[in-house]
């Protein structure tokens, strides 16, 4: 039995109360390509960067050779011949292709020895197989070049383990097949080499081994010749859905509020066709790579389509900006809400009349702090946001305090339509259960909302009806009586085709 070049035994990482590993063990074999699949936030990323050094395993036994290390940081992973590509390469624009991949030498005469550095660059780029010019500039390349500028990185760093996390989610067909190429030339070279993908087609093609993560735990490894997608899917899905994730069902109305037909913005995504009702939940599910928040910037006029007709409240509705999107009575709940939903460090009677502000201004343009005090008092109240006052700056707040506080900023603006994205990432059970009832709450009095979640379960629990989506398709429309977790994991796979 060959030796692992790279073993986790038994590791465990939490993040405060926040458990993303638990007893994950796994074994790289030098020459392989070995796969890792799971749904979001199954714990993937967690696993990588205590491989590269990022994260400390909080307990748990990391082996190189069958030698128990530490792996202190980036450099100690590098220096063991561990190193990781991601789906957003990360180069040198303004460097060629050779400064690129030695910007990390230890070498720094090599950078001035021009006839050297354009030499070993080369023999590089031979090495997995790609034709590239050594000399131009990184700003002009594709996304596959700069994969491959990346790979040749780090086999100049004499790479035993490469991970390769969702590398393909951005590229081509055509480039896509490219670097799976690459990945299984490297193996035949003796790397190990981690497969990290959504897409299950290219599992079978690529994998030696395939390794199924959920919910932080390992669930299975077996030979890509034993599992099928099938299989996968129920590995990747099986966990029990508790009572906190029962649909209540929504008072779907007749009106349709917001009609779409073939929205599309070039390049991104296109061919998206839904109805939204009044008093209706309709979830958008699918995996990294789908262009679901795209969507969602297109509706709110950050990223303005270029094709489709939308109709809203019976109207053509094309939408230019965010300011005609909220005039409208649009309100966007971004997933980001430390960079694009609050401002951390004002108070939070602030933040919540942020998209509000001409109410609580004076005729000379000064807020009126007592009105402001007393509509933030009254969400406080309404939202059960835990604070001694509304004076507090939003940065000291919970995660799931500050999500209620972003919600109160779009709810002060009465809105009709409410694009919730991802919103109970990050949050405990109990804000989560909160956040759903205010969602239910909202399209219970008329509102109608459409929500992006990574979560299966919460899709599952909000969505009267789940839309999928695919690299940037719609792959069809789910009733909440015909959905289940593998139907949605079936069609954000590829493995069927639904009516929309």
């Amino acid at each position: 039995m060959t030796a692992a070049v790279l073993a986790l035994q038994d590791v465990s990482k939490s993040f405060g109360m926040t458990q993303a590993l638990s007893g994950m063990s796994l074994s790289l074999l030098p020459g392989e390509v070995h796969a890792v699949v799971g749904e979001n936030g199954a714990g993937k990323s967690t696993m990588i960067k205590i491989m590269t050094g990022v994260h400390q395993p909080t307990s748990g036994t990391i082996l190189i050779d069958g030698q128990v290390v530490a792996i202190p940081g980036t450099k100690a992973a590098r220096d063991l011949g561990v190193a990781a590509i991601y789906q957003e390469p990360m180069v040198f624009p303004d460097l060629d292709v050779a400064e690129n991949i030695f910007i990390s030498a230890t070498d720094l005469g090599l950078l001035q020895r021009r006839g050297q550095l354009r030499e070993k660059a080369h023999a590089l780029i031979d090495r997995i197989g790609m034709r590239l010019d050594v000399d131009r500039i990184a700003a002009g390349l594709t996304l596959a070049e700069q994969q491959a500028v990346e790979i040749a990185r780090a086999l100049s760093q004499d790479v035993r383990v490469l991970i390769m996390d969702e590398p393909t989610a951005s590229l081509s067909a055509h480039e896509a097949g490219e670097l799976r190429r690459v990945a299984r030339t490297l193996a035949a070279q003796g790397v190990a080499v981690v497969y990290i993908s959504h897409r299950l087609e290219e599992i079978f093609e690529v994998a030696d081994r395939v390794t199924v993560i959920r919910d932080g735990q390992h669930i299975s490894t077996r030979p890509v010749g034993e599992v099928t997608p099938d299989s996968l899917i129920a590995d990747m899905v099986g966990r029990e859905v508790g009572n906190f994730y029962a649909k209540a069902p929504s008072q779907t109305r007749d009106e349709v509020l917001l009609s779409v037909r073939d929205l599309a913005v070039e390049e991104v995504f296109s061919g998206v066709s839904f109805d939204l009702h009044r008093g209706e939940v309709l979830c958008m599910a699918g995996l990294i790579g789908a262009r679901r928040t795209d969507v969602a910037l297109a509706l709110f006029g950050i990223r303005p389509p270029t094709g489709g007709e939308v109709v809203y409240k019976g109207q053509p509705y094309r939408p230019r900006d965010a300011a005609q999107a909220i005039a409208a009575g649009i309100a966007y709940v971004s997933e980001d809400r430390r960079k694009l939903g609050l401002a951390m460090p004002m108070p939070i009677r602030a933040n919540v009349t942020l998209a509000t502000l001409g109410k609580v201004l004076s005729p000379l343009g000064l807020v009126r702090l007592g009105q402001e005090r007393a509509v933030a008092e009254s969400h406080r109240k309404r939202l059960n946001i835990r604070t001694p006052h509304v004076e507090l700056a939003v940065a000291m707040l919970s995660g799931g305090n500050q999500q209620k506080v972003m919600l109160a900023k779009w709810l002060e603006m009465k809105p009709d339509l409410l694009i919730f994205d991802e919103p109970t990432r990050g949050i405990d059970v109990g804000a989560k259960a909160e956040v759903h009832d205010l969602i239910r709450d909202f399209v219970a009095a008329g509102g109608a909302a459409l929500v992006i979640s990574s979560d299966l379960p919460e899709v599952l629990a909000l969505g009267d009806r789940i839309l999928v989506m695919r690299e940037g398709r719609q792959m069809g429309i789910l009733p909440h009586e015909e959905a289940s977790q593998e139907a949605v994991m079936r069609l954000a796979t590829g493995q069927m085709q639904g009516a929309a």
